[in-house]
C-alpha cells in the first residue's frame, strides 16, 4: 500500500506548494517542510504588513524564486491612487478649516477705549477753565468793553456774555465748546440707553408707558438745551443782542427743565428710591444743583429787571454773579454722569458687533 504526499491544504493551505517529485527521500522530505515552514512565515509576515507595503512589495519584487510563485504587478497606478486620495484628504481638511474659520468669531480689535468718567471730566473742565481764563484776562486787559452796558453805570462783575464776546477771548471760547459738544451730544445719547436698559425692570404697563414717554422728553430736553448753548455761544451779544437774548431765555428754560425731568424720571424708575450707594449720591447732588439753579434764576431775573428798568448800580453785578452760580450749577448737574457710569468705557473697536445682545429696550447693547 503506497503512502500519499500530504498536500498543503491539509497543513492549513498557507503556502503554495510547486510541483515537486515525489518520493522517499529523507533529503526531499526535509527540503519540503523546511520550505513550507518559510512559505508560512512569510504569508503571516505579508498579513501582518501595511496594505501600502504590501502593494510596493508586488510592484518591485516581481518574482521570488524561492517560493515558486510568480507576482504580477498591479495594472492600477498606486502611487497615483495614493496621490490623489491624499489630495481628496487635504481638500476635506482645507474645507472643513475654512468652514471652522468662518464659523469662529472674528477677533475683537480695539482702536481706541476711553473712560466715560474721563470725558465726563474733560466735559467740565474745558469750559470752566476757558471760563476762567476769559474773565481773568478780559477783567485785567479790556475793563472797559466788558463793563459797558447800555444804562452806563457802576459796574465791578461782567456778565459771562461780556467776557466771551470781546476779541480774542470770544475765540477762545468758541474753540472750547465746539469741543465740549461733541461729547455732550454722546453723554445724551448714553443717556437714553441707560433709562432705556432700566425700563426693561418696570412691570407695569402703565407706569411703562409713563416712563417711556419721559425718556423721550428728558432726551429731547438735552438736545435742545446743548443746542441753545451753541446759539448764544456763536451769536455775541455785541453782534447781535436782540436773538442773543432769546437764545439765551431758550437756553435757561430747557436748561431748568430738563433737570426737573430728569428728577421725575428718576422717581418713576426708582419709587422706593436709589439701589445703589452711586444712585443715591448722584440723585442727592442733582437735587441739590437743581435747588441752586432755580435759586440762582430767581435772583438772576429779579436783578435783570431792576437793571433793565430801573438802571440801579451793581444790579447789572448781582446779575452776572447769579448768571455765574447758574452755569456752575448747570455743569455741577452734568457732571453728576461721573456717578451714573462710574466705570463705563467708550469704546471703538473692529468686530464688536458679535460681542452685543438684542435687548428688548435697548436694541443693542455690548456685553
Amino acid at each position: 500500500m503506497e503512502a500519499s504526499e500530504p498536500t498543503g491544504s491539509e497543513h492549513g493551505g498557507g503556502a503554495v506548494i510547486a510541483n515537486h517529485p515525489a518520493g522517499p527521500s529523507n533529503s526531499s522530505s526535509s527540503n519540503n517542510s523546511e520550505q513550507r515552514v518559510a512559505n508560512l512565515s512569510k504569508t503571516a509576515l505579508q498579513d501582518s504588513l501595511p496594505q501600502q507595503y504590501q502593494q510596493h512589495q508586488l510592484q518591485h519584487q516581481s518574482h521570488d524564486p524561492s517560493s515558486g510563485v510568480t507576482y504580477r504587478k498591479s495594472r492600477t497606478n498606486t502611487r497615483s491612487k495614493d496621490r490623489a486620495a491624499t489630495a481628496a484628504s487635504g481638500g476635506d481638511e482645507d474645507a472643513g478649516d475654512r468652514t471652522h474659520c468662518k464659523t469662529l468669531p472674528e477677533q475683537l480689535v480695539v482702536h481706541l477705549i476711553i473712560g466715560f468718567r474721563d470725558m465726563c471730566v474733560f466735559t467740565l473742565v474745558l469750559p470752566l477753565g476757558t471760563l476762567f481764563v476769559c474773565f481773568v484776562s478780559a477783567y485785567v486787559f479790556q475793563p472797559e468793553e466788558i463793563h459797558e452796558t447800555h444804562c452806563r453805570v457802576y459796574n465791578i462783575i461782567p456778565s459771562i456774555s461780556a467776557i466771551t464776546g470781546v476779541s480774542p477771548q470770544r475765540y477762545l471760547w468758541r474753540i472750547s465748546i465746539a469741543l465740549h459738544i461733541g461729547p455732550r451730544f454722546i453723554i445724551a445719547f448714553v443717556y437714553r440707553n441707560w433709562y432705556r436698559a432700566m425700563l426693561a425692570d418696570v412691570a407695569d404697563p402703565g407706569r411703562a408707558a409713563r416712563v417711556r414717554r419721559m425718556i423721550n422728553t428728558v432726551y429731547w430736553l438735552n438736545l435742545l438745551e446743548i443746542s441753545a448753548l451753541c446759539g448764544v455761544t456763536y451769536i455775541s451779544n455785541k453782534e447781535n443782542y436782540p436773538l442773543h437774548e432769546k437764545v439765551f431765555i431758550v437756553f435757561m428754560v430747557t436748561s431748568l427743565t430738563y433737570m426737573l425731568a430728569t428728577l421725575k424720571l428718576l422717581k418713576l424708575l426708582h419709587p422706593d428710591g436709589p439701589q445703589t450707594p452711586y444712585e443715591e449720591s448722584s440723585l442727592r447732588y442733582k437735587q441739590g444743583f437743581f435747588a441752586l439753579s432755580i435759586a440762582s434764576t430767581i435772583g438772576l431775573i429779579l436783578f435783570f429787571l431792576k437793571h433793565r428798568f430801573f438802571c440801579q448800580d451793581l444790579a447789572f453785578s448781582w446779575f452776572a454773579l447769579c448768571e455765574y452760580i447758574v452755569a456752575s450749577a448747570n455743569m455741577g448737574f452734568h457732571c453728576t454722569t461721573m456717578l451714573d457710569f462710574p466705570t463705563e468705557h467708550l469704546l471703538i473697536a473692529r468686530n464688536a458687533k458679535q460681542y452685543k445682545k438684542p435687548l428688548a429696550s435697548l436694541g443693542w447693547k455690548v456685553d
